[in-house]
């Protein structure tokens, strides 16, 4: 999305009656001076870890097409960060500038998530944990005296709810109130023995922390409760699956995020874990919020044929074998007729017990969905998306005509600053704002896109989350208003509730 000319940030904050917050931004450390602080702060150990995720890529970008092809290796991305801006580029490593410009860019406060996705997903538990520890306390020490207006993400490992608990502890003792947890950790597959590097790294399946996972992800959960903390996944998915083109980066990138948080929104959900967790709320960065609106319709349109009252409609027992037969021999092929006459008119006499061994068979028992309203609590209220600002389909999770009873999703405004799709930081407030001059936002979708879900996704698990803040005022009327019995039953998005566009069968 695109004019050929757009307002200035400063024009669009003359406009605008609430601060702007930008849930999504990033820093670039500077490898040299970095690596040798996470030296100091977590020995050899760490620094093999954080040297480990640097070869990955390289390495890919070292060899050949033909030899990625050969491996199956997808193509890296290449200069990654804008550099003709160069004040955009100081920006993006000096965290003291950027708290110097955010005004100028046109933020009032930005969560500040690093550039290193993959340290959570080190190999190695020794590495992985030493410099994740290591990274959130080097990463606080550039942070500490900026955190009125800047607020750094740390590092949490996922690939064990003990590793999780115990660097989450650590990182809010340090004073981090958000956390980028790691998601889809390899596990790999029991039936496959091979021992070649080559066969394992294809051998594996993802956890996605919540169905059918290889650990009991609840006590994770718990203790997000007890220290005020909302999980932000910021995971992708771009060198695995349909996604290792050897030659084209953009094929590889385009929709990882998406999809990533897809699978693990999804398996939240219906794993119960937002049944059992009513306070917690998660986010998924930078994949937007069109493949939610997506997953949130599918939900309800499975649901209303799958549920436990809705399957009854495909269950073998019920058929009326006696009419079958008789449709059968008016209307059928003698063939057909013999066959369902030796299956005592059973088209498949084994299809009542193939059910794959379920207990239940209800898709949803974990959700426990008895009214419509559970879809507002169990999805639409907990969940938030991260979008960045020239995606036009942002506006969709605003839409109450399209979207199942009538709901408003928490899209939530991420600049994406410092990234290679950013070239200008100044860009990115205008950009987001080309959607309301278009017709395809009101300023009320604006405020709680660019501000009020941010706040509620941080400020419900966390209501001293923004003290101390340059937003702490505005933020506190935002939480006071959407209390409950404050006066105005939302519908999770911020938006007034409204009647359900449509109803499910169970």
């Amino acid at each position: 999305m695109s004019h050929e000319s757009h307002l200035a940030p400063e024009q669009i904050r003359a406009r605008l009656s609430h601060p702007v917050v930008d849930a999504d931004g990033h820093w670039l450390h500077y490898g040299p001076v970095f690596r040798e602080e996470i030296r100091k702060v977590g020995g050899a150990t760490a620094l093999d870890g954080v040297l480990s995720v640097g070869k990955g890529t390289r390495g890919a970008l070292s060899m050949s097409i033909e030899e990625r092809r050969r491996r199956s290796i997808a193509q890296e991305c290449f200069w990654p960060f804008p550099e003709r801006n160069t004040r955009d580029r100081a920006t993006a490593m000096l965290p003291r500038l950027l708290h110097e410009r955010l005004g100028e860019i046109g933020l009032d406060y930005a969560v500040i998530y690093p550039t290193a996705g993959g340290i959570p997903r080190i190999k190695d538990d020794a590495q992985r944990r030493a410099a994740c520890n290591a990274f959130n306390v080097v990463t606080m020490e550039y942070f500490h005296t900026l955190l009125d207006r800047l607020c750094p993400a740390a590092i949490i490992p996922m690939h064990t709810p003990d590793e999780a608990i115990e660097e989450l502890e650590h990182a809010t003792a340090l004073g981090f109130k958000v956390g980028m947890f790691g998601s889809l950790p390899p596990r790999p597959v029991v039936s496959v023995t091979s021992t070649d590097p080559e066969v394992a790294r294809f051998a594996v399946w993802y956890d996605t922390l919540g169905l059918d996972s290889a650990y009991d992800y609840d006590v994770l959960w718990k203790r997000c409760v007890e220290l005020n903390v909302a999980p932000t996944f910021h995971t992708g998915v771009r060198r695995q699956g349909l996604r290792v083109s050897p030659a084209n980066f953009t094929y590889n990138h385009i929709g990882h995020f998406a999809a990533a948080g897809h699978a693990v929104c999804k398996a939240l959900f219906l794993g119960g874990v937002t049944r059992r967790f009513p306070s917690l709320r998660f986010a998924f960065l930078e994949g937007g919020v069109g493949w939610a609106c997506m997953l949130f319709a599918d939900l309800v349109g499975h649901w209303e044929k799958r549920n436990r009252k809705g399957l009854e409609e495909n269950d073998p027992r019920s058929l009326d074998r006696r009419l079958l037969m008789r449709e059968a021999r008016t209307y059928g092929y003698d063939d057909i007729v013999a066959a369902l006459e030796t299956r005592d008119g059973w088209p498949d006499p084994e299809a009542a017990d193939l059910t794959g061994g379920l207990a239940d068979l209800d898709d949803y028992a974990a959700c426990r969905i008895e009214r419509t309203e559970d879809w507002r609590d169990l999805f639409v209220r907990p969940f938030s998306f991260g979008c960045e600002a020239d995606d036009p389909i942002n506006a969709w999770a605003f839409d109450r005509r399209v979207n199942p009873f009538g709901a408003r999703l928490n899209a939530i405004f991420g600049s994406d600053i410092s990234h290679f799709d950013v070239p200008d930081m100044r860009d990115v407030l205008p950009e987001a704002f080309e959607l309301v001059e278009d017709g395809l936002m009101t300023a009320e979708d604006f405020r709680d896109f660019t501000f009020a879900n941010a706040v509620r996704l941080w400020g419900d698990v966390n209501p001293r989350f923004f003290e101390g803040t340059a937003v702490e005022r505005e933020a506190a009327a935002v939480l006071a208003a959407s209390a409950p019995g404050a006066g105005e039953t939302t519908d999770g998005g911020g938006g007034p509730a409204r009647s359900p566009a449509r109803t499910g069968s169970g």
